[in-house]
C-alpha cells in the first residue's frame, strides 16, 4: 500500500492498513494511524501524528515550521490531527513552537483547498475551514465551528463552538459561542440555523438568545455582564452557560461586537 516512489523514513511508524501515495514524503519519526490515506506528493513532516482514518490530499503539507522569525528548526514540536479528518489539496499546518507541544487538529474535521493553521493552534472536532481560510498563530476553535472561504483569523483569537464566520470576513477579536459573523469583527447575532441543524433543544436555543442580549446590553463591559448572569443561577443548559463563561477568558480581551 505504499508506492514505490514514495519516500518513507525508517523511523516512521505507519499502520500496515495505511495507504500512501507516489513521490509522497514522511519524515521521520512521524506516525500514521490505520486506514489512512496519503495522496501523491503529500508531505509529513518529522514527529507528525495522523489518527485513524485521516486523509490527506495532494501537495498537502502537514508539520512545516512556525513562519515565526525565533523559531528555532531543532525543537521537537509537532501536529497530531484527529480521526477522521480530512485535508484536501495544498493545506499548510504548521507544527507547534515550544519543545514537546503541539498544533492540534481534532476529529472530523475539514480543512477545504489552501487553508492554512498555523503555529500553535488548537481545533476542535468537527470544525470546518473554507478553501483559503486563514488562521494566525495560538488561534483557538471550538467544537464545529465553521470558517468560511477567504477568512483571516488574527493570533491568540478564539472562535466560539459553533458560529459561523462568512466568507472573506476579518476576525481580529474573539467570536462568542455559536455567533454569527461578517465583515470585520462584526456580529449579526446567533447562529440559529446551525443550532437547529444540530438538533440543540428550545430551552437552550432560548438560554442563549437570552444570555446574549444580556451580555451585548448597553452599559458595562462584555465580560461584567456575562458574570453578572452566571451570578444569578438561572442558566440551566450546557450552551447558555459555556456563551457566557466564554467572556470571561481568553488572552485578546476584546470581543466581536454587533453591527
Amino acid at each position: 500500500m505504499i508506492h514505490p516512489s514514495a519516500l518513507v523514513h525508517p523511523t516512521a511508524q505507519v499502520d500496515p492498513s495505511a495507504e500512501i501515495g507516489a513521490f509522497a514524503i514522511v519524515e521521520a519519526g512521524a506516525v500514521i494511524g490505520t486506514g489512512c490515506r496519503l495522496a501523491a506528493h503529500a508531505i509529513l513532516k518529522a514527529r507528525s501524528v495522523l489518527g485513524a482514518g485521516v486523509v490527506v490530499d495532494h501537495f498537502a503539507v502537514i508539520g512545516g515550521d512556525p513562519q515565526d522569525l525565533s523559531f528555532d528548526p531543532a525543537t521537537a514540536s509537532r501536529v497530531t490531527v484527529g480521526a477522521r479528518t480530512v485535508i484536501r489539496e495544498h493545506v499548510t499546518l504548521h507544527r507547534a513552537t515550544k519543545p514537546d507541544t503541539a498544533t492540534v487538529i481534532g476529529a472530523d474535521c475539514l480543512l477545504m483547498a489552501g487553508s492554512h493553521v498555523a503555529h500553535d493552534c488548537v481545533l476542535g472536532d468537527g470544525v470546518i475551514l473554507a478553501n483559503g481560510c486563514m488562521l494566525g498563530g495560538h488561534v483557538h476553535a471550538g467544537d464545529r465551528a465553521f470558517i468560511s472561504g477567504g477568512v483571516a483569523v488574527h493570533q491568540f483569537c478564539r472562535i466560539g463552538g459553533g458560529s459561523l464566520t462568512s466568507g472573506n470576513a476579518v476576525i481580529t477579536e474573539d467570536l462568542p459561542p455559536n455567533g454569527l459573523a461578517h465583515g470585520r469583527n462584526e456580529l449579526a447575532g446567533l447562529n440559529l440555523v446551525g443550532l437547529r441543524r444540530r438538533g440543540v433543544p428550545a430551552e437552550a436555543i432560548a438560554e442563549l438568545k437570552r444570555a446574549y442580549h444580556a451580555v451585548y446590553a448597553p452599559g458595562q463591559a462584555c465580560a461584567a455582564r456575562a458574570q453578572a448572569e452566571l451570578a444569578t443561577g438561572s442558566y440551566h443548559t450546557a450552551e447558555g452557560r459555556d456563551f457566557l463563561e466564554f467572556f470571561l477568558g481568553g488572552q485578546r480581551g476584546r470581543f466581536v461586537q454587533p453591527a
